[in-house]
Parts: structure tokens; C-alpha cells; sequence
């Protein structure tokens, strides 16, 4: 035991009693916690199917805005991609995507030193 001298220092019918103790407080906050945060309980102990709380849990998440009606791609002869959205006031906005390109390798001639 590499802790042996404690016993020295706090009783074994004192010290055993705390630290189980705190080992279920411990473990009983860690569950209300974690019951506190999932929709399913509360589903759960009304006797709802679980996942019925779900649609205002959803709701919360999205707020009322206007929102893009549609977008469109388009592939170009170079590789890249416009990207045409149509905004809920009729608008349209155009983006063009252009594929990832590798910068730098390992063995690339400005990071090696001469001699």
C-alpha cells in the first residue's frame, strides 16, 4: 500500500466511512448532472415515447430568420465550382470555390539548407 502512514494519522473507522462517502456524493452529483442535460429522462418518467421532447429542444436551437430559398453549383472548365444562392428577398449572391491546392511538402526546396 503506498499510502500506509495515513492510517497513522487518520483512523481507519473514520477515514474509510469519508472516503466512501464522498465517493457516492461524488458519483450521485455526476448522475444528476448528466440526467439534468439528456432530453430522453424526463420523455422517460412522464411516460412519453422517448425523444417526443425533442421537437421543442430543436425549435430552441433555430431561430426565426429569413433564409436562403435555394443554391445551385456549377462545375467550371478550371476545376472550381460557382456557387449560386437565391436569397429569401430574391436576390442572388455568387461564390466560386476553388479546390484545396497543397502549399508546401516535406521535401520542398525552400526549407532545405545547403552546406
Amino acid at each position: 500500500m503506498n499510502n500506509a502512514k495515513m492510517w497513522l494519522v487518520v483512523s481507519p473507522s473514520v477515514g474509510v466511512p469519508v472516503f466512501l462517502g464522498a465517493v457516492a456524493v461524488g458519483s450521485f452529483a455526476v448522475h444528476v448532472a448528466v440526467l439534468s442535460k439528456v432530453s430522453w429522462y424526463n420523455d422517460y418518467l412522464s411516460g412519453q415515447e422517448l425523444g417526443s421532447g425533442d421537437e421543442m429542444a430543436a425549435a430552441a436551437l433555430v431561430p426565426d430568420v429569413d433564409t436562403a430559398k435555394a443554391s445551385y453549383v456549377r462545375p467550371l472548365e478550371n476545376g472550381n465550382q460557382e456557387v449560386t444562392v437565391i436569397m429569401p428577398d430574391g436576390t442572388t449572391a455568387r461564390a466560386i470555390l476553388q479546390p484545396n491546392d497543397v502549399l508546401a511538402s516535406a521535401g520542398s526546396p525552400s526549407l532545405l539548407v545547403a552546406d
